[in-house]
């Protein structure tokens, strides 16, 4: 069920144009046209593209975790004032659609000089994800015992020294967990940068691939499907190298027996 879309968009770029539109559909391309994925490849921008979303989806992981994490640690182990609410306020938060703040946030980005440039999507980006990265991380920190944390402060480790030396390697398949789903996310953006990007030197791939759209010159169903395996190919290799590490990570315990 969830293959068959990556199938058909496979199938398409690998198909000339008058095997797009035979009726019936054709599964499969008796003569496979490879030059589809060449073709992208020379004559548009992908590459580049691609650059641009690896940039912004490293530096919006890494922001999110460097203050998701201890925002997590915070809401875990200690006992303060409107802790409860404070949870509930960054649950409503994650509640908010980015498309209901997108023309808000375009404003002030132009009034404030800010408009047309990666750092600003970075920043959207993280502030959309940090709800979710602490709810998560702060329940999986929830499961693991305080004794450990005690242990810790024995052997003379600070609070920081706590958190980096023993709660992180403990935590990594949650934190592992999160940086695939604040990876995916931030690379599937398309409304946020649509709207704050006009140099097209400065788009992501999801919003490079609307250029390729079919349109009443030229037919470009092909390209744009190759070009969308193209783009999904980083996100899938991603996956399956941070998924052995998870499973690598669950069978190598910090508490036993």
């Amino acid at each position: 069920f969830f293959m068959f879309p990556i199938f058909w968009v496979v199938s398409l770029s690998l198909k000339s144009i008058p095997e797009i539109f035979v009726h019936p559909p054709l599964w499969f391309s008796k003569n496979p046209h490879t030059e589809n994925y060449r073709f992208v490849l020379e004559h548009t921008h992908i590459l580049r593209q691609m650059a641009n979303s690896v940039k912004i989806v490293f530096f919006t992981v890494a922001i999110t975790l460097a203050v998701a994490i201890p925002a997590a640690y915070a809401f875990s182990r200690f006992r303060f004032r409107f802790k409860r609410p404070l949870l509930l306020l960054i649950l409503i938060f994650q509640m908010v659609s980015p498309v209901i703040i997108a023309i808000p946030l375009y404003r002030f980005f132009v009034q404030t000089g800010l408009i047309n440039q990666h750092w600003s999507l970075i920043l959207v980006y993280s502030a959309i994800e940090l709800p979710f990265a602490t709810w998560f991380l702060r329940g999986y920190l929830d499961t693991i015992t305080p004794e450990l944390d005690e242990a810790a402060k024995i052997d003379g480790c600070n609070r920081w020294q706590t958190v980096r030396k023993v709660l992180i390697p403990v935590c990594m398949p949650g934190i592992v967990s999160v940086m695939i789903l604040v990876a995916g996310h931030s690379w599937s953006q398309f409304v946020i940068p649509f709207i704050l990007l006009d140099d097209k030197a400065l788009f992501p791939v999801s919003v490079g691939l609307l250029n390729l759209q079919s349109s009443s010159e030229a037919i470009t169903v092909h390209y744009l499907a190759a070009s969308s395996v193209i783009s999904i190919v980083p996100v899938i290799l991603v996956f399956v190298i941070l998924q052995r590490f998870i499973v690598g990570a669950l069978t190598s315990g910090a508490v036993k027996g």
